[in-house]
Protein backbone atom coordinates (compact mmCIF):
# COMPACT_ATOMS: atom_id res chain seq x y z
CA UNK A 1 0.00 0.00 0.00
CA UNK A 2 2.79 2.55 0.73
CA UNK A 3 4.07 1.79 -2.11
CA UNK A 4 1.12 2.30 -4.17
CA UNK A 5 0.72 5.74 -2.52
CA UNK A 6 4.21 6.59 -3.56
CA UNK A 7 3.69 6.01 -7.25
CA UNK A 8 0.20 7.79 -7.51
CA UNK A 9 -1.10 10.91 -6.90
CA UNK A 10 -4.04 12.73 -7.79
CA UNK A 11 -4.67 14.79 -11.05
CA UNK A 12 -6.83 17.54 -11.99
CA UNK A 13 -10.13 15.79 -12.28
CA UNK A 14 -9.55 13.71 -8.46
CA UNK A 15 -8.67 10.83 -10.72
CA UNK A 16 -5.08 9.52 -9.59
CA UNK A 17 -2.47 8.18 -12.29
CA UNK A 18 1.84 8.19 -12.52
CA UNK A 19 3.43 11.23 -11.54
CA UNK A 20 4.57 13.10 -15.10
CA UNK A 21 8.13 12.93 -15.21
CA UNK A 22 8.42 16.73 -15.89
CA UNK A 23 6.17 17.54 -12.75
CA UNK A 24 8.80 15.23 -10.67
CA UNK A 25 11.51 17.46 -12.00
CA UNK A 26 10.28 20.34 -11.30
CA UNK A 27 9.03 19.17 -7.72
CA UNK A 28 12.88 17.91 -7.27
CA UNK A 29 14.44 21.62 -8.70
CA UNK A 30 12.29 23.55 -6.25
CA UNK A 31 13.39 21.04 -3.03
CA UNK A 32 16.46 22.33 -4.20
CA UNK A 33 16.14 25.77 -4.36
CA UNK A 34 14.42 25.68 -1.34
CA UNK A 35 17.29 24.53 0.78
CA UNK A 36 19.55 26.66 -0.83
CA UNK A 37 17.90 29.68 -0.49
CA UNK A 38 15.85 29.20 2.53
CA UNK A 39 18.18 30.11 4.42
CA UNK A 40 18.25 33.94 3.50
CA UNK A 41 14.80 33.93 4.36
CA UNK A 42 14.82 37.07 7.23
CA UNK A 43 18.56 37.89 6.28
CA UNK A 44 19.21 41.34 5.70
CA UNK A 45 22.46 41.21 4.72
CA UNK A 46 21.45 39.37 1.60
CA UNK A 47 21.48 43.40 0.48
CA UNK A 48 24.95 44.01 1.61
CA UNK A 49 26.54 41.29 0.99
CA UNK A 50 28.57 40.60 -2.02
CA UNK A 51 29.25 44.19 -3.24
CA UNK A 52 32.44 43.20 -4.83
CA UNK A 53 31.04 40.93 -6.83
CA UNK A 54 28.20 43.63 -8.19
CA UNK A 55 31.12 45.69 -8.66
CA UNK A 56 32.67 42.79 -11.06
CA UNK A 57 29.39 42.30 -12.81
CA UNK A 58 28.52 45.99 -13.74
CA UNK A 59 32.85 46.16 -14.72
CA UNK A 60 31.72 43.04 -17.17
CA UNK A 61 28.92 44.82 -18.60
CA UNK A 62 29.95 48.27 -19.16
CA UNK A 63 33.53 46.40 -20.86
CA UNK A 64 31.17 44.81 -23.28
CA UNK A 65 29.02 47.86 -23.82
CA UNK A 66 31.49 50.21 -24.66
CA UNK A 67 34.45 48.35 -25.93
CA UNK A 68 34.83 50.06 -29.07
CA UNK A 69 35.51 53.09 -26.97
CA UNK A 70 38.21 51.62 -24.92
CA UNK A 71 41.36 53.72 -26.48
CA UNK A 72 43.84 52.06 -28.54
CA UNK A 73 46.46 54.85 -28.22
CA UNK A 74 48.02 52.42 -24.73
CA UNK A 75 49.40 49.01 -25.79
CA UNK A 76 46.49 48.23 -28.24
CA UNK A 77 43.98 47.54 -24.82
CA UNK A 78 40.89 48.08 -27.26
CA UNK A 79 42.06 45.74 -30.00
CA UNK A 80 43.05 43.53 -27.55
CA UNK A 81 39.61 43.28 -25.79
CA UNK A 82 37.78 43.06 -28.63
CA UNK A 83 39.96 40.04 -29.77
CA UNK A 84 38.62 38.03 -26.78
CA UNK A 85 35.66 39.64 -26.35
CA UNK A 86 33.49 36.75 -26.40
CA UNK A 87 35.14 34.49 -23.34
CA UNK A 88 34.02 38.07 -21.13
CA UNK A 89 30.63 35.43 -21.06
CA UNK A 90 32.61 32.74 -19.19
CA UNK A 91 32.32 34.86 -16.07
CA UNK A 92 29.12 35.25 -15.85
CA UNK A 93 28.00 31.41 -14.45
CA UNK A 94 31.28 32.33 -12.45
CA UNK A 95 29.99 35.34 -10.73
CA UNK A 96 26.44 33.85 -10.35
CA UNK A 97 28.04 30.46 -8.26
CA UNK A 98 29.55 33.01 -6.23
CA UNK A 99 26.68 35.48 -5.45
CA UNK A 100 24.69 32.07 -4.64
CA UNK A 101 27.45 31.19 -1.98
CA UNK A 102 27.94 34.38 -0.54
CA UNK A 103 24.05 34.89 -0.48
CA UNK A 104 24.20 38.22 -2.25
CA UNK A 105 20.96 39.04 -3.43
CA UNK A 106 21.85 42.35 -5.27
CA UNK A 107 25.00 40.63 -6.87
CA UNK A 108 22.77 37.86 -8.42
CA UNK A 109 20.61 40.58 -9.74
CA UNK A 110 23.79 42.46 -11.05
CA UNK A 111 24.92 39.33 -13.05
CA UNK A 112 21.59 39.47 -14.88
CA UNK A 113 23.33 42.53 -16.71
CA UNK A 114 26.13 41.18 -18.35
CA UNK A 115 24.20 37.77 -19.49
CA UNK A 116 21.90 40.27 -21.18
CA UNK A 117 24.95 42.03 -22.85
CA UNK A 118 26.60 39.07 -23.71
CA UNK A 119 23.31 37.49 -25.13
CA UNK A 120 23.02 40.42 -27.47
CA UNK A 121 26.40 41.03 -28.28
CA UNK A 122 27.08 36.74 -29.41
CA UNK A 123 23.96 35.17 -28.84
CA UNK A 124 23.13 35.26 -32.85
CA UNK A 125 26.67 32.82 -33.25
CA UNK A 126 25.51 30.32 -30.85
CA UNK A 127 22.67 29.01 -33.09
CA UNK A 128 23.37 26.76 -36.42
CA UNK A 129 23.09 29.32 -39.32
CA UNK A 130 24.48 26.64 -42.32
CA UNK A 131 22.55 25.71 -44.98
CA UNK A 132 22.79 23.61 -48.09
CA UNK A 133 23.22 23.73 -51.86
CA UNK A 134 25.97 26.00 -52.59
CA UNK A 135 28.00 26.06 -56.05
CA UNK A 136 32.16 27.15 -54.56
CA UNK A 137 33.83 25.29 -51.74
CA UNK A 138 36.67 27.36 -50.62
CA UNK A 139 39.37 26.80 -47.74
CA UNK A 140 42.19 28.14 -46.23
CA UNK A 141 44.57 27.33 -43.80
CA UNK A 142 47.93 28.60 -42.10
CA UNK A 143 50.01 25.76 -42.18
CA UNK A 144 52.69 27.20 -39.81
CA UNK A 145 56.02 27.48 -40.72
CA UNK A 146 57.52 24.69 -38.67
CA UNK A 147 54.69 22.17 -39.46
CA UNK A 148 56.85 19.01 -38.94
CA UNK A 149 54.73 16.92 -41.73
CA UNK A 150 53.89 19.60 -44.63
CA UNK A 151 52.73 16.38 -47.09
CA UNK A 152 50.29 14.99 -44.50
CA UNK A 153 48.92 18.47 -43.66
CA UNK A 154 48.27 18.82 -47.79
CA UNK A 155 46.84 15.47 -47.68
CA UNK A 156 44.68 16.40 -44.74
CA UNK A 157 43.18 19.94 -46.49
CA UNK A 158 42.77 18.18 -49.82
CA UNK A 159 40.18 16.00 -48.10
CA UNK A 160 38.00 19.00 -47.20
CA UNK A 161 36.83 18.69 -51.01
CA UNK A 162 37.69 22.45 -51.32
CA UNK A 163 37.49 23.57 -55.03
CA UNK A 164 39.81 26.48 -54.06
CA UNK A 165 42.11 26.33 -51.31
CA UNK A 166 44.54 28.92 -49.39
CA UNK A 167 47.63 28.08 -47.46
CA UNK A 168 49.63 30.90 -45.82
CA UNK A 169 53.28 30.76 -44.02
CA UNK A 170 54.79 28.70 -47.02
CA UNK A 171 58.32 28.59 -46.72
CA UNK A 172 60.96 28.02 -49.65
CA UNK A 173 62.00 24.26 -48.78
CA UNK A 174 58.15 23.46 -48.05
CA UNK A 175 56.33 24.43 -51.24
CA UNK A 176 57.56 21.59 -53.25
CA UNK A 177 56.02 19.19 -50.88
CA UNK A 178 52.66 20.96 -51.35
CA UNK A 179 52.49 21.11 -55.05
CA UNK A 180 53.30 17.20 -54.84
CA UNK A 181 50.97 16.62 -52.71
CA UNK A 182 48.20 18.60 -54.14
CA UNK A 183 48.91 18.14 -57.55
CA UNK A 184 46.31 15.11 -57.97
CA UNK A 185 43.50 17.26 -56.41
CA UNK A 186 44.47 20.77 -58.28
CA UNK A 187 45.13 21.40 -61.50
CA UNK A 188 45.81 24.83 -61.34
CA UNK A 189 47.76 27.30 -58.59
CA UNK A 190 50.24 29.62 -57.73
CA UNK A 191 52.51 30.70 -55.13
CA UNK A 192 53.32 34.32 -54.24
CA UNK A 193 55.84 34.97 -51.83
CA UNK A 194 54.87 33.35 -48.78
CA UNK A 195 51.32 32.28 -49.61
CA UNK A 196 49.28 30.43 -52.35
CA UNK A 197 46.22 29.55 -54.12
CA UNK A 198 45.07 26.27 -55.44
CA UNK A 199 42.47 25.56 -57.83
CA UNK A 200 40.45 23.13 -59.70
CA UNK A 201 39.69 25.92 -62.11
CA UNK A 202 41.54 27.93 -64.25
CA UNK A 203 43.77 31.50 -62.45
CA UNK A 204 44.45 34.53 -64.03
CA UNK A 205 45.54 38.07 -63.49
CA UNK A 206 47.20 36.64 -60.42
CA UNK A 207 49.73 38.98 -58.92
CA UNK A 208 50.83 39.60 -55.71
CA UNK A 209 48.62 42.64 -53.45
CA UNK A 210 51.40 45.10 -51.50
CA UNK A 211 50.20 45.09 -47.93
CA UNK A 212 53.18 47.06 -47.17
CA UNK A 213 55.48 44.68 -45.74
CA UNK A 214 58.56 45.04 -48.18
CA UNK A 215 57.61 41.11 -49.03
CA UNK A 216 55.07 39.21 -50.36
CA UNK A 217 52.41 38.26 -48.28
CA UNK A 218 49.22 38.64 -49.82
CA UNK A 219 47.95 38.02 -53.70
CA UNK A 220 45.37 37.89 -55.93
CA UNK A 221 43.44 35.89 -58.86
CA UNK A 222 40.83 35.34 -61.18
CA UNK A 223 39.36 32.05 -60.64
CA UNK A 224 37.50 30.94 -63.50
CA UNK A 225 34.51 29.23 -61.84
CA UNK A 226 31.51 27.05 -64.10
CA UNK A 227 29.33 29.98 -62.79
CA UNK A 228 31.87 33.28 -63.90
CA UNK A 229 34.74 34.53 -62.25
CA UNK A 230 35.59 35.02 -59.28
CA UNK A 231 38.42 37.36 -57.55
CA UNK A 232 40.26 35.64 -54.99
CA UNK A 233 42.55 37.05 -52.08
CA UNK A 234 44.70 34.98 -50.13
CA UNK A 235 46.56 37.36 -47.29
CA UNK A 236 48.68 36.56 -44.01
CA UNK A 237 48.79 39.55 -42.12
CA UNK A 238 52.04 40.55 -39.89
CA UNK A 239 51.34 38.60 -36.49
CA UNK A 240 50.77 40.63 -33.18
CA UNK A 241 52.28 40.13 -29.88
CA UNK A 242 50.65 40.63 -25.94
CA UNK A 243 53.73 42.02 -24.23
CA UNK A 244 53.93 43.42 -20.83
CA UNK A 245 55.57 46.35 -21.48
CA UNK A 246 54.50 47.15 -24.66
CA UNK A 247 50.78 45.71 -24.46
CA UNK A 248 49.06 44.24 -27.42
CA UNK A 249 51.49 45.65 -30.42
CA UNK A 250 49.44 45.10 -33.73
CA UNK A 251 51.15 48.65 -35.46
CA UNK A 252 52.17 46.46 -38.70
CA UNK A 253 49.11 44.35 -38.60
CA UNK A 254 47.32 47.76 -38.98
CA UNK A 255 48.67 48.87 -41.61
CA UNK A 256 48.84 46.03 -43.72
CA UNK A 257 45.04 45.47 -43.06
CA UNK A 258 44.48 48.83 -44.38
CA UNK A 259 46.21 48.30 -47.73
CA UNK A 260 44.28 45.40 -47.98
CA UNK A 261 41.50 47.13 -47.61
CA UNK A 262 42.09 49.57 -50.43
CA UNK A 263 42.99 46.72 -52.88
CA UNK A 264 39.70 44.79 -52.33
CA UNK A 265 37.90 48.22 -52.55
CA UNK A 266 39.61 49.18 -55.76
CA UNK A 267 38.85 45.56 -56.95
CA UNK A 268 36.89 45.63 -60.81
CA UNK A 269 35.26 42.26 -60.42
CA UNK A 270 31.63 42.21 -57.97
CA UNK A 271 32.21 39.00 -56.73
CA UNK A 272 35.24 38.80 -54.57
CA UNK A 273 36.50 36.38 -51.91
CA UNK A 274 39.01 36.96 -49.28
CA UNK A 275 40.68 33.83 -47.61
CA UNK A 276 43.79 34.06 -45.15
CA UNK A 277 45.07 34.57 -41.89
CA UNK A 278 44.23 38.01 -40.56
CA UNK A 279 45.78 37.94 -37.56
CA UNK A 280 42.30 39.29 -36.11
CA UNK A 281 38.88 38.41 -35.02
CA UNK A 282 35.53 40.23 -36.33
CA UNK A 283 35.14 42.10 -33.57
CA UNK A 284 38.54 43.96 -34.19
CA UNK A 285 38.04 47.61 -35.00
CA UNK A 286 41.63 47.52 -36.53
CA UNK A 287 40.49 45.46 -39.57
CA UNK A 288 37.79 47.95 -40.17
CA UNK A 289 39.01 48.70 -43.64
CA UNK A 290 38.52 44.92 -44.38
CA UNK A 291 35.63 44.09 -42.21
CA UNK A 292 33.30 46.93 -43.28
CA UNK A 293 32.95 45.94 -46.80
CA UNK A 294 32.84 42.17 -46.66
CA UNK A 295 30.84 39.69 -44.55
CA UNK A 296 32.35 36.84 -42.89
CA UNK A 297 30.91 32.93 -43.84
CA UNK A 298 31.15 32.23 -39.74
CA UNK A 299 29.09 34.88 -39.31
CA UNK A 300 27.28 34.27 -41.40
CA UNK A 301 26.79 30.81 -42.38
CA UNK A 302 28.10 29.35 -39.36
CA UNK A 303 27.47 27.03 -36.35
CA UNK A 304 29.16 28.90 -33.02
CA UNK A 305 32.11 31.07 -32.67
CA UNK A 306 34.16 28.72 -34.87
CA UNK A 307 37.69 29.99 -33.05
CA UNK A 308 40.62 29.04 -34.98
CA UNK A 309 43.62 29.36 -33.15
CA UNK A 310 45.68 28.15 -30.77
CA UNK A 311 44.91 24.42 -32.14
CA UNK A 312 45.39 23.07 -28.99
CA UNK A 313 43.06 24.86 -27.85
CA UNK A 314 41.19 27.85 -29.85
CA UNK A 315 40.43 30.70 -28.32
CA UNK A 316 39.84 32.99 -31.38
CA UNK A 317 38.76 33.06 -35.09
CA UNK A 318 42.01 35.07 -36.63
CA UNK A 319 41.51 33.02 -39.84
CA UNK A 320 39.16 34.29 -41.87
CA UNK A 321 36.38 33.31 -45.14
CA UNK A 322 34.97 36.82 -46.50
CA UNK A 323 32.97 37.52 -49.34
CA UNK A 324 31.36 40.22 -51.27
CA UNK A 325 29.19 39.46 -53.93
CA UNK A 326 28.45 36.08 -53.23
CA UNK A 327 26.43 34.39 -50.86
CA UNK A 328 27.53 32.11 -47.77
CA UNK A 329 25.50 28.93 -47.01
CA UNK A 330 27.85 26.97 -45.00
CA UNK A 331 30.71 27.46 -43.16
CA UNK A 332 32.84 24.92 -40.31
CA UNK A 333 36.39 24.87 -38.98
CA UNK A 334 37.98 21.36 -40.17
CA UNK A 335 40.08 18.86 -38.06
CA UNK A 336 43.21 19.77 -36.81
CA UNK A 337 46.57 19.20 -39.06
CA UNK A 338 50.33 19.31 -38.43
CA UNK A 339 49.85 23.34 -37.75
CA UNK A 340 49.15 25.68 -35.00
CA UNK A 341 46.54 26.87 -36.57
CA UNK A 342 42.91 25.19 -37.54
CA UNK A 343 42.01 25.01 -41.22
CA UNK A 344 38.64 26.91 -42.12
CA UNK A 345 36.27 26.61 -44.88
CA UNK A 346 33.24 27.65 -46.63
CA UNK A 347 30.71 26.80 -48.96
CA UNK A 348 29.46 29.95 -51.49
CA UNK A 349 26.75 30.24 -53.99
CA UNK A 350 28.41 32.14 -56.83
CA UNK A 351 25.91 32.43 -58.70
CA UNK A 352 24.13 35.60 -57.01
CA UNK A 353 22.38 38.00 -59.70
Amino acid sequence: MAQQAYMTETDDNGGSGPEPRGARLRRLIGTLLERALGGWRGDPRIWRRGLVLTGFALAFSLVMLVHSRIPNRYGNLGSLTETFLPWIGVFVPVLLVLALVRKSATALIAVVLPAVVWLNLFGGLLGDKTGSGGDLTVATHNVNADNPDPSGTARDVAESEADVLALEELTASAVPVYEKALAATYKYHSVQGTVGLWSRYPLSAVKPVDIKLGWTRAMRATVATPQGQVAVYVAHLPSVRVKLQAGFTARQRDKSADALGEAIADETLTRVILLGDLNGTMNDRSLNAVTSQMRSTQGAAGSGFGFSWPASFPMARIDQIMVKGVDPLTSWTLPRTGSDHLPVAARVKVTTP
